[in-house]
């Protein structure tokens, strides 16, 4: 088949997750993905930037070059995660961005060691994942949603610091300006009527159109300022080591390897669950393919001054919503993430928005993302114990996000405020990693659940709604996923697993391992997945799937 028929007329394939819709399906398939992810991309690189700015590493114009590389990265990333080649990729339709997970962490190693450090930790970081890959699987154990949920918690809250600095129109005499403050609440306001009132497809982009209609609404009022847009070229390129090259600081590598655990939970989450949404078996080596790939996204994020990535939750939502199975629209979608990062009018853009309206919209981006750790904490069965570990996390997590001061009266003429430093006379090292609320607080939660958990800390149900980066809907346990996939799991663990967990019926049938018995009492429970899946696999195997001893 020639290109041009496959851009015109698609092609189909064995498997819904190969297939190649046309270009006119495809292309608007794509555009809306792009669009689900893109407020959440772009915030990171305004976060990180705008805060190395303030801290005299960056200057102002660094910041369109932040947005370039993130989304140049974001696409190439995206394209390994859904194309794939050897054994990176897993092959499904997964966006890739980068993670709110890192921020705390990148903007205290930057105020402290320049912007270089972060980006040889980042490298650091991407290395640790691909070597790690293999192996997660038998690690995710001890991370269940207690310490998940923990995490992302922290993460939402520790960032509504930088929601209330936008809110205010930015450090500076003129901060808590009424007009700022205004323009703040209007754009959450035009966000919750979105939310409100419009059809499903607008109200999966209801941040984005919050920062459109909050922008335009103040160019009359003054408040943005584009007047540096002529510096910039219409088309750019993204240098690799733009700030000049890494520098190795062992705290700050150990600062990020925290979060590449936390990377990997994310993400092992997301590929189970885009698995059951299109139908595909998550394997533990299948596994392997995408956490390897997350970490080759982020040493490229590393090299071209950028950040981690990770899947994008929303999008998994977007696959279910939109029933679009074929891993090609990512694709698609990776290959516009790569255009919009050679446009640096457009970086620019972004970076004009005005500083209330990312407020208003922060607010409700990083609430969404503590709500989602709220929402993954529902799988939990709350006893003292595990409350405890909640608590004493988030509040480790709030003591370096708390701003304390004193009045100094001595200092001058009049009265100043002196910021202090919680951990300002510890070794430099214990300060990197503790300075960042998000390191601080998981670092806490994985060693208080590995002191303090018990079997039963688990919830009787867990089909509730879980979440790392962004709301999204109901997945399996990524660990009972793994095992129901693998080959060298037991038959009598397949069976237990059967009866446990109604919700891998699907995985489990097609596994080699399951005896008769059991598939035959799967089947006997009349799933209608499960016998779409007897009815796939008997048309692919001439009804030998049906008929297959597993004595």
């Amino acid at each position: 088949m020639t290109l041009a028929k496959i851009v015109t007329e698609g092609r189909a394939a064995q498997r819904p997750v190969d297939e190649i819709p046309p270009l006119k399906r495809l292309l608007p398939l794509a555009v809306q993905h792009v669009l689900a992810m893109y407020a959440g991309a772009v915030a990171v690189p305004l976060i990180v930037g705008g805060a190395m700015v303030a801290a005299g590493q960056l200057q102002q114009s660094d910041i369109v070059h932040l947005i370039m590389a993130d989304l140049f990265v974001a696409g190439i990333a995206t394209i390994i995660q859904a194309v794939g080649f050897w054994r990176f990729g897993v092959r499904l339709p997964l966006m890739q961005g980068v993670t709110f997970a890192a921020v705390g962490p990148m903007i205290t190693i930057g105020s402290n060691h320049g912007v270089t450090a972060i980006y040889g930790s980042v490298i650091a970081c991407g290395l640790f994942m691909m070597l790690l890959a293999p192996v997660f699987g038998k690690l995710i154990r001890f991370f269940p949603p207690l310490v998940t949920g923990t995490i992302i918690l922290i993460i939402g809250v520790s960032l509504m610091r930088v929601a209330a600095g936008w809110f205010g129109g930015g450090t500076g005499p003129n901060f808590g300006d009424p007009k700022a403050i205004g323009m703040g609440f209007f754009t959450l306001v035009v966000i919750i009527v979105i939310e409100r009132f419009a059809p499903e497809g607008l109200r999966r982009v209801s941040i984005l159109l919050g920062l459109i209609i909050g922008t335009v609404v103040a160019i009359p009022l003054g408040m943005t300022d584009w007047s540096h847009m002529g510096e910039y070229d219409w088309v750019g390129f993204v240098a690799p080591f733009q700030f000049g090259l890494p520098t190795f600081q062992v705290s700050s590598i150990l600062a990020l390897l925290i979060v590449a655990i936390v990377i990997m939970t994310e993400t092992t989450g997301d590929i189970v669950a885009v698995g059951e949404i299109v139908d595909e078996k998550i394997t533990p080596g299948r596994l392997a393919d995408g956490l390897r790939a997350d970490g080759l996204g982020t040493m490229l994020g590393g090299i071209f001054n950028t950040f981690p990535y990770t899947a994008f939750a929303q999008n998994v939502g977007l696959v279910a919503i939109t029933g679009v199975r074929t891993r090609h629209v990512a694709t698609a979608a990776g290959v516009i993430l790569v255009l919009l990062g050679l446009l640096p009018k457009m970086a620019a853009v972004v970076e004009g928005i005005p500083l209330p309206v990312l407020g208003g919209a922060g607010v409700a981006l990083f609430g969404m993302v503590a709500a989602s750790g709220i929402r993954t904490l529902t799988k939990v069965k709350f006893d003292n114990t595990n409350i405890l570990v909640v608590a004493i996390s988030v509040g480790v997590a709030m003591l370096t996000e708390a701003k304390l001061y004193y009045t100094n009266r001595e200092i001058a003429d009049a009265p100043v405020n002196v910021a202090l430093d919680l951990y300002a006379k510890f070794p430099d090292w214990f300060q990197t990693i503790f300075h960042s609320g998000i390191s601080a607080g998981a670092l806490t939660a994985i060693v208080l659940n590995l002191l303090l958990s018990r079997k039963d800390g688990q919830a009787e149900d867990d089909s509730d709604l879980a979440a790392f980066d962004a709301p999204r809907g109901a997945l399996p346990d990524p660990l009972d996923a793994l095992r129901a996939a693998d080959p060298s799991t037991p038959p009598e663990r397949l069976r237990a697993l059967a009866e446990e967990r109604p919700e891998l019926h699907t995985i489990i049938v097609t596994n080699p391992s399951t005896d008769r018995a059991t598939c035959d009492w799967i089947r006997e429970q009349g799933n209608p997945q499960v016998a779409t899946v007897y009815e796939k696999w008997d048309h692919v195997t001439e009804g030998r799937f049906s008929k297959r001893s597993r004595e």
